[in-house]
């Protein structure tokens, strides 16, 4: 018998062994054993929760067991807190079956697979099992292809399921974005990357934090084939790889980079290494570059060591911090960048510096560390971008491949027509709040904003009772529009079935109101109350200062885990017990919430409040001075202009606290009034400190007239300042912004089509048309008596009308000699309303409205109402661009 047990426990050891023996997943013995003790390091940071529970899943082998190890190495902590391990090993096993299934899967070198396969997050999004639905759906369509067509291939698929809209910057999951059939550039491309990678194919996401020569910012996908890595617009097929709508501004970049899982060593330059990525500059595959030095002194112009240096792009008249540095024993720092201008903002201890360092002509630029906050003054800037270029395709495109191509867009179009047509539109969603007993006000709205999820939303209130659900529709008011599109039922029905409804008239708002940041909702009121006991939830509603000791206390800070900024849900805290600072200040709130205490992030200076008699802001780290006194402020705005009488936040101006780091932080006035007549001509209330008066005037060259102003605000005082904005005579400035991207229905019928697809890229003209109305009727006139120039000009006009009647009233053979380059139809976006808010029209239903604007929304020209020689106007701005 002992004989028996000895062998049968020899014969587990075996088992045991041979589960776990095979190839190793990471054949360099030096990198295994760095991810090794990087992953023995994130299990010692994470004692709670067993959340490493995976790695004792039976027949895990060697291969699975390493891989796994890789990911828990380097994923932030709140992919561990917000998701079972099995599904990282499930997409460990589909990744690995994928390489031995896929013809090209042992071409691919081993750092290639683990860096841009492996991974399960692309960027911020949402985590979901996209990889292996996607490898099913995609398996048989790329069969016998080549990798260089299988990419294309796999990017016509793409667009077959999803398409640009403008969204909120939430990136939600992969499955989601299929579900909803749209995204923005982000979560395209993290949808596209995700389908690669579901087939063995190498991807990442490259991203311009933001442009120089224009707002916003943009992200693409680039593949690898072969050898080499090819870049191509996400959902946006074209017939050769290296080709896309942004080869041109591409070129003007300053910056562009991917975020590589993991501790990577390539051929890129390396920005930045941090817990969780290798951040890599990709730029130089796609303009002109230049390495720029900051070298940091002090008073007495001795080099300062530990120096923080922020590299900074203007955009949306902001300075965004796109790389910052820490300096080295001789002061100095360095960036490879285009060849153009960035801010360079300097801070240590109480002192801060700035300049300018313009690459490609500045090899040095020495920045002197000698003044406090409140010594800074004003200075006039100007900022010149990289200038106009064009990336290179990877081979050319004949008319036959442009033909085919187009052909298969529209029959793509058409295939996802048919799915989005399964969504609810007016009629059908008013039917169904008629079936739950429901007014249609403001259900329909919400329904039809739902998309691909609406089904989830009925589901949902047609499990409350039918009394109370028409007070049920006001958790889905309060939740975002993007929420709506993703949010499953059993989370909506938790929410409100666990709220504790108090009198409070914060109560939907601030209570049953989910959403707090930018995490995924999820349930978890229940679950945070329970783990408490009664008694102290009592206490805490009557004191909310005790959640604030309990956060103090009970929750550790590890920010450095965390730099993509990835928010673990509220139960992943819990559960945790460590977080980042974010993920704390979510947690806090969402826990006041659970309790029935109103709570919010409030929307200036971003400070964490909770209410009872009054809002009172919550210390979480007990050292953070949130208390502060306050003075006001007012600024004179001396030379307004016909085009900017009062100047709009955010678009002409904006307001930076220099906080205790020396670091400049936002503030957000676009709920404040949004003007500079409702915010600084009469004083506005701030909290104590120095802050810096951003002004900025955008030019059609993409260049900007900036101004500074700093000042500072003591308690108790008001302190008056200039807001100034600059003006060139000789270039043409922007002077507001519209989504070119916006839906009109054209007169042909049809689906809705967006003004950018009839324009294509490059500048355009839109009007609002007030058909069979005088001003409308001679500005026409005026159009056709110039239809020659702007016809060689070559680029589209949108003439558009407020409704159907009046596309239906307007002859165009009325009006003899047209431009051949018109499109017509109605306006169901309110792009007459985007123009007025944006340019500061007195309103949008004085007719006509004529805008001149480009493909990023700039727009350059604007004119309202009866305007004799309006043609030639325009054309005097056209000559210019």
């Amino acid at each position: 018998m002992k004989r028996f047990l000895t062998l049968s426990l020899l014969a587990v050891l075996l088992v045991a062994e041979i589960s776990c023996s095979g190839k190793h997943f990471i054949t360099n013995d030096t990198y295994r054993a760095q991810v090794e003790k990087d992953f023995e390091a994130k299990k010692a940071m994470l004692p709670h929760g067993d959340l490493f529970a995976v790695f004792h899943t039976a027949n895990l082998t060697l291969e699975e067991k390493e891989a796994l190890r890789f990911l828990y190495a380097y994923m932030p902590v709140a992919d561990i807190t917000n998701n079972d391990g099995r599904l990282y090993l499930e997409h460990v096993r589909s990744a690995l079956q994928t390489r031995k299934e896929m013809e090209w899967g042992n071409r691919i070198p081993e750092t290639i697979f683990r860096h841009f396969v492996l991974p399960v997050r692309v960027n911020n999004e949402d985590l979901d099992s996209a990889r292996m639905v996607f490898h099913d759906l995609l398996k048989e369509r790329i069969k016998g292809l080549s990798l260089r067509q299988a990419v294309l291939e796999i990017n016509h698929w793409c667009h077959q399921h999803v398409v640009y809209t403008p969204t909120d910057m939430r990136t939600i999951a992969p499955l989601s974005i299929m579900k909803t059939a749209w995204g923005r550039c982000g979560e395209e491309s993290t949808f596209t990357v995700t389908a690669l990678r579901a087939v063995g194919i190498p991807a990442r996401q490259i991203y311009t934090p933001r442009w120089a020569h224009t707002n916003s910012n943009h992200a693409w996908v680039e593949a690898w084939v072969d050898g080499e890595w090819y870049f191509f617009g996400a959902c946006e097929p074209e017939p050769v790889l290296n080709l896309g709508w942004f080869n041109g501004p591409a070129y003007r970049a300053m910056l562009l980079h991917t975020r590589v899982f993991g501790k990577y060593n390539g051929p890129e330059e390396i920005m930045t290494t941090t817990a969780n990525f290798t951040e890599i500059n990709v730029l130089q595959n796609y303009a002109p570059t230049a390495k720029g030095l900051v070298r940091v002194v002090d008073a007495n112009n001795q080099p300062v060591k530990g120096a923080t240096v922020e590299f900074m792009i203007y955009n949306s008249t902001n300075f965004s911090s796109v790389l910052t540095e820490q300096t080295n024993e001789q002061g100095e720092c360095a960036l490879t960048a285009g060849k153009g201008d960035l801010f360079i903002w300097v801070s240590k201890d109480d002192k801060v510096g700035h300049s300018k360092l313009s690459f490609g002509k500045d090899q040095l630029v020495t920045v002197v560390l000698d003044k406090r906050p409140e010594q800074l003054s004003g200075f006039d800037l100007d900022i010149v971008p990289p200038i106009e270029g064009l990336v290179p395709t990877a081979e050319e495109v004949t008319p036959e491949m442009r033909a085919e191509n187009n052909r298969r867009l529209a029959e793509e179009d058409s295939i996802r027509g048919i799915y989005v047509a399964t969504f609810l539109n007016e009629e059908t969603a008013k039917a169904e709040a008629n079936r739950l007993g429901i007014p249609e006000h403001p259900l329909a709205e919400y329904l039809i904003t739902a998309r691909g999820n609406w089904k989830e939303v009925t589901e949902f209130l047609g499990g409350v009772e039918a009394e109370k659900r028409e007070t049920a529709v006001s958790l889905l008011g309060v939740i975002s529009r993007k929420d709506l599109q993703d949010t499953p039922a059993s989370v909506l029905k938790a929410h409100w079935e666990e709220s504790v409804n108090t009198q409070s008239p914060f109560f939907v708002n601030y209570i049953l109101n989910p959403r707090v940041g930018s995490e995924l909702l999820t349930a978890y009121k229940k679950t945070l109350r329970e783990a408490f006991s009664e008694t102290f939830v009592e206490q805490a509603r009557k004191n909310p200062e005790q959640l604030v000791e309990w956060c103090q206390n009970e929750l550790t800070i590890i920010d450095e885990l965390n730099p993509q900024r990835i928010m673990a849900n509220p139960v992943g805290v819990l559960k945790a017990r460590v977080c980042d600072l974010g993920s704390r200040e979510v947690f806090f709130i969402a826990l006041c919430r659970s309790f029935g205490i109103p709570a919010r992030t409030e929307p200036v200076a971003r400070k964490i409040q909770y209410f009872t008699d009054q809002w009172h802001n919550a210390d979480l780290s007990g050292e953070a001075e949130v208390n502060l006194p306050q003075g006001t402020a007012t600024a004179t705005f001396t030379h307004p202009t016909a085009l900017i009488p009062d100047p709009v936040f955010g678009n002409h101006f904006t307001l930076s606290v220099i906080n205790k780091e020396g670091k400049l932080q936002n503030r957000n006035y676009r709920g404040q009034g949004g003007r500079w007549s409702r915010l600084l001509k009469d004083p506005l209330k701030m909290d104590v400190g120095t802050y810096m008066l951003l002004s900025g005037t955008r030019m059609a060259s993409g260049s900007v007239l900036a101004h500074m102003e700093f000042f500072t605000v003591e308690e108790g005082k008001n302190v008056q300042t200039d807001l100034l904005l600059r003006e060139s005579k000789d270039d043409v400035q922007v002077i507001g912004s519209m989504d070119p991207e916006a839906l009109y229905q054209d007169a042909d019928g049809g689906a809705p089509k967006s003004i950018l697809s009839t324009t294509g890229r490059g500048y355009f003209i839109v009007g609002i048309l007030g058909a069979r109305q005088e001003p409308t009727n001679h500005a026409v006139n005026d159009m056709a008596h110039v239809a020659a120039a702007l016809e060689e000009w070559g680029r589209s006009i949108v003439l558009l009308f407020p409704n159907e009647k009046g596309l239906q009233q307007f002859d165009a053979k009325e009006f003899k000699g047209l431009p051949h380059t018109i499109s017509y139809g109605i306006d169901i976006s309110g792009v007459a309303t985007t123009l007025a808010r944006s340019t500061n029209l007195p309103n949008a239903t004085t007719l006509p409205i004529f805008a001149i604007a480009d493909s990023f929304g700039r727009i350059v020209f604007i004119s309202q109402g009866y305007t004799i020689g309006i043609g030639e106007q325009m054309l005097k701005v056209i000559q210019k661009l």
